[in-house]
């Protein structure tokens, strides 16, 4: 269904959304502050990039694990009880995480964070989804991806400035702040009664398993923990087909538009967050930039994503999804192939081609978003937005993991030749991904239209 009906005077949404708008800014900023920070806590701890390329990707893949929880726990638990958790498990990990001495403790600060992250970004688009008209709806979610750009451009300046002059701990105090947000929430936040439902407590630990299990495989190829995620797997859709309310909602798949919305989501976050990952090491290792340097080159493309979000959210209640989905896949493709050619030539091009990557991200993002409130039953809306956010950042999870991988399996050739590569293969995976949007999102809208 395309909206749900009656909800939208129920908020202010002048005020929670450029105040949630904030808070996603903070959570973004949290990924990527670290993103830059990690040459070095993996010189201070003496890791391989593929094994400090964990501090982002297990945050990605526990907080899209949060994420979906979170998304599925507000079909019948009020939204502002369930955000009032989630920012207060943000703020009271990223306190501990202060204190950090080791890789282990600075991992599992980490997953802490991600633990209540995880509530920001999925009922975000539950509420929009839930109270705010389909006319308006695209301006709410633009609003929102351009806090998320915000956070993506000025993680890597603020993180830079504090790992080089103050140190890495000194990131978790950044994200602390978000404890200041809370009474602002609970006056804002929309008074909703619980409902009658029940928490598939087998099913999201059958989901947490297979996923987490198999982003390990694919990271290191174990068969074990191939057969662990299988296992899990097959049992959660044998399960989830008996359960009455289950925690993933099997019946979703049978929409081919919205399993295609998936793909694609699945296919940016990987090359984004893989991206954001690569661009650091490849600053720090082939051209000696400090992380305040690395913070600043990366600044230009993300602040120019944060400014355009604001049209972007226009264009599509204007134009639709489908020509904004075009444009960033269009964007995103140019920036992997001009990445590719000249990203090893000098820090500059990073600069410029990052402008690409960040604008296609947050168009694409936006749109597969709206796209997906459109076409979800509002019964099934937090599970539904949930499943997408889970799918998208275990993308991202994956994306830095293989691209970790990819630099330690390169480690004969020349370092331009490494990074070369790693943008070829994201590059090879947008086809792909123009390819699903096409066949499965594209033309599915054509033919239903014309039936």
């Amino acid at each position: 269904m395309e909206e749900s009906k009656g909800a939208g005077s129920a908020i202010q949404e002048n005020r929670i959304i450029p105040l949630w708008s904030l808070t996603v800014w903070l959570v973004v900023m949290n990924t990527t502050m670290f993103n830059v920070a990690l040459p070095s806590v993996i010189k201070e701890f003496e890791l391989t990039p593929a094994t400090g390329s964990w501090i982002v990707s297990g945050y990605s893949i526990v907080f899209a694990l949060s994420t979906i929880t979170f998304s599925r726990l507000s079909d019948f638990i009020p939204i502002g009880r369930l955000l009032l958790t989630g920012v207060a498990i943000l703020g009271l990990s990223s306190a501990v995480g202060f204190f950090s001495d080791s890789f282990a403790f600075l991992l599992a600060s980490r997953v802490l964070q991600a633990m209540g992250a995880g509530a920001v970004p999925g009922l975000a688009m539950v509420l929009a989804t839930r109270y705010i008209p389909v006319k308006r709806r695209g301006k709410a979610m633009s609003l929102i991806s351009s806090a998320a750009s915000l956070g993506f451009g000025l993680g890597p300046v603020i993180g830079g400035a504090v790992t080089q002059y103050l140190g890495w701990n000194d990131l978790f105090l950044v994200t602390a702040l978000v404890l200041l947000l809370i009474p602002l929430f609970k006056k804002y936040l929309p008074v909703e009664q619980p409902k009658k439902g029940e928490f598939d407590l087998i099913g999201a630990l059958l989901t947490g398993v297979g996923v987490s299990a198999l982003l390990l495989f694919l990271s290191t190829f174990n068969v074990m923990l191939f057969l662990v995620s299988a296992a899990a797997l097959v049992t959660l859709v044998v399960f989830s087909k008996r359960k009455h309310d289950p925690f993933i909602q099997i019946s979703l798949f049978a929409n081919r538009r919205y399993r295609s919305i998936l793909l694609v989501g699945l296919m940016a976050f990987m090359t984004h967050f893989a991206f954001l990952f690569v661009m650091p090491v490849m600053l720090a290792k082939l051209f000696g930039q400090a992380p305040a340097s690395i913070g600043f080159i990366i600044f230009p493309g993300a602040m120019l994503s944060a400014l355009a979000a604001t049209y972007i959210g226009r264009f599509i209640d204007r134009f639709g999804n489908l020509p904004i989905m075009r444009f960033g896949l269009a964007s995103l493709f140019l920036s992997a192939v001009l990445f590719t050619l000249f990203g090893t030539k000098a820090p500059v091009m990073t600069a410029i081609f990052y402008m690409f990557t960040s604008v296609g991200f947050s168009s694409l993002t936006s749109s597969l978003a709206n796209e997906a409130s459109r076409i979800l039953h509002k019964d099934v809306v937090g599970t539904g937005m949930g499943l997408m956010q889970l799918v998208q950042f275990f993308g991202g999870a994956f994306g830095v993991a293989a691209a970790g991988l990819l630099v330690d399996w390169q480690k004969a050739l020349e370092l331009t030749d490494v990074f070369r590569n790693i943008f070829l293969f994201f590059t090879l995976l947008l086809v792909l991904a123009y390819a699903v949007y096409y066949f499965g999102i594209y033309k599915n809208r054509e033919m239903a239209e014309n039936e």
